[in-house]
């Protein structure tokens, strides 16, 4: 009896108190990302500054190795983690909890000093083979990050699962520090020492490893010394090591293979677009600088919402597990519902922002380059169709792997990257397309993922009929509220000619309409406003003012 009570006392945490958990994380993963890539584009700035080009390539061509080598250690691993123990959470298993967590650990030791190894004994081998062998001494400075990084991973994979994203927040800001202050710090010392150039990268990107053992050390204190509240433990039997260890492989390598394949978008693009504008009649240098213009200048603008999206796939994955362990079909649905929400939200009024103020938004960031702006606004125009989906993909990606369906976006992936290279190859290689094949191929990938996943998800978790009722209002909301801003950019412009207080202006005008039109169309309820941090007073004041059903 009493294993019983603590069993349906586990079960039956409120959706309400649970959705407070998963707003509060994706605010707290937000602020983090949002700050971590302010930091990254500081460090760029900064270290450009000292380095020059040839310092900075042999740093990045060290950060892509290593990049890679992350990818395959960490992609799946602590989404892993934060599923097996948001299911052993759900039983009331506390004691599988932290079986899990040692094994987990145990492996991520394993994988990190593996990963080491071969990064820090290949060093000479990776550098050549991007022919580029200077690079081997940065390669090497780096390598001891992956092992750091292995540990953080699976501590953080551990609060996720108590859907606590605080810790693996600011673990993360505390990395990108590191690269900032430690990194920049070490490079000036070098150089002040005369030392060679690849000599000061190697220096520089040390800063990374010192940045993550700090973060690490953080993670660590703040494990030994939490204590979760409110924990009943049922008396359950041991689950054997192996059966655990199984499952986390079982649900990661799936993972990790979607997130491998989403990255080949990116390395098809490098690989097709040089080659097939040439096949098009373009000379190489010509290809080449219109290559270098679509990574530099539309490349990273396209990139800035999926961040923002990030942290809402991580927070839902060990919240939807414990509601479907639970087997509390209102909180699967509104926890659904609230990431799907949440993600149009803030993508569909990024898509449609950035597709109509492209040019603006590239003058304001890159005012020098007149020429490159030019020819870099209507491929930017193009790619931001694709934000929306993106975004969407990564959400529908967590809730298939919180239904235990982590094969699924292999599936979806693939048929996507599929359609990518077919499309890519083909428009890149006609004369009046051109360079916009590269974004419509994106598009049609993107499309092509997302709409397989939700047709996955209708399949598995019979839960699809809101979804068109969650676009509507937001598409109102954007149409409306951009499309003003843009109207009062353009007649103002006309007249007092383009400049970045304008862009600023219009740029605020479009945020504060469409926030507006979001509460005057009652896009978001009291529950989703209560679920907030300090979300009840503020649902008190909406209501007074007639913004909230």
């Amino acid at each position: 009896m009493k294993r019983a009570q603590s069993v349906k006392r586990i079960s039956s945490h409120s959706p309400k108190s649970s959705g407070k958990l998963f707003f509060s994380g994706v605010l707290v993963l937000t602020l983090s990302t949002m700050t971590v890539k302010v930091i990254g584009l500081l460090v760029k700035i900064l270290l450009f500054d000292h380095l020059g080009e040839d310092g900075m390539a042999y740093f990045n061509a060290a950060y892509t190795i290593y990049s890679a080598f992350f990818i395959l250690s960490t992609a799946g691993f602590p989404v892993a983690v934060s599923i097996l123990i948001s299911e052993s959470r759900a039983r009331g298993d506390i004691k599988r909890v932290k079986q899990i967590f040692w094994i987990a650990f145990s492996l991520f030791v394993l994988i990190g000093f593996t990963g080491m190894a071969i990064m820090f004994g290949g060093a000479d081998f990776f550098a050549e083979y991007i022919r580029m062998p200077s690079a081997a001494q940065a390669i090497r400075a780096i390598s001891p990050t992956l092992f750091l990084i292995c540990i953080s991973s699976a501590i953080r994979g551990y609060f996720q699962g108590y859907q606590i994203m605080f810790p693996t927040a600011v673990s993360q800001v505390i990395e990108a520090c590191g690269k900032l202050f430690i990194g920049i710090a070490l490079a000036k010392y070098a150089l002040d020492r005369g030392y060679s150039v690849q000599t000061a990268a190697a220096y520089a990107i040390f800063g990374v490893s010192i940045g993550v053992a700090i973060s690490m050390l953080f993670l660590i204190v703040t494990r030994v010394f939490y204590r979760p509240c409110n924990e009943l433990v049922i008396d359950a039997e041991p689950t054997r090591s192996g059966e655990i260890l199984r499952r986390l492989i079982s649900i990661a390598v799936p993972v990790t293979i979607s997130a491998l394949v989403m990255s080949l978008t990116q390395i098809i693009d490098t690989l097709l677009i040089v080659s097939r504008l040439q096949d098009a009649g373009f000379v190489a240098a010509v290809a080449e600088r219109m290559y270098g213009n679509y990574t530099t200048l539309v490349i990273p603008l396209f990139n800035l919402t999926p961040a923002l999206i990030t942290p809402i796939s991580m927070a839902l994955v060990p919240m939807l597990t414990l509601a479907i362990k639970s087997g509390d079909r209102n909180r699967i649905r509104e926890s659904m519902d609230s990431a799907l929400r949440l993600t149009i939200l803030i993508a569909l009024p990024c898509a449609i922002g950035l597709c109509v103020f492209s040019r603006p938004i590239l003058l304001l960031l890159f005012s020098g380059s007149g020429e490159s702006v030019e020819m870099a606004a209507p491929l930017l125009a193009t790619l931001a169709i694709s934000v929306l989906f993106v975004a969407l993909l990564n959400v529908t990606n967590s809730i298939l792997q919180a239904y235990g369906q982590e094969r699924k976006p292999i599936y979806s992936m693939l048929a996507g990257s599929a359609i990518k290279i077919f499309a890519s190859y083909i428009l890149l290689g006609i004369p009046s397309i051109n360079l916009f094949g590269a974004p419509i191929g994106t598009f049609l990938c993107h499309l092509t993922a997302t709409a397989i996943n939700f047709y996955f998800i209708a399949r598995y978790t019979h839960h699809l009929g809101s979804v068109m009722h969650l676009f509507f209002k937001p598409l109102l909301a954007a149409v409306g509220g951009i499309g003003g801003a843009l109207g009062i950019y353009l007649l103002l412009a006309s007249r007092l000619g383009e400049s970045k207080q304008l862009t600023l202006c219009a740029i605020g005008l479009a945020m504060l309409a469409y926030f507006t039109f979001i509460l005057c169309l009652r896009a978001v309820t009291e529950k989703d406003v209560q679920m907030l941090p300090g979300g009840e007073k503020l649902a008190g004041i909406l209501k007074r003012l007639k913004l909230l059903k």
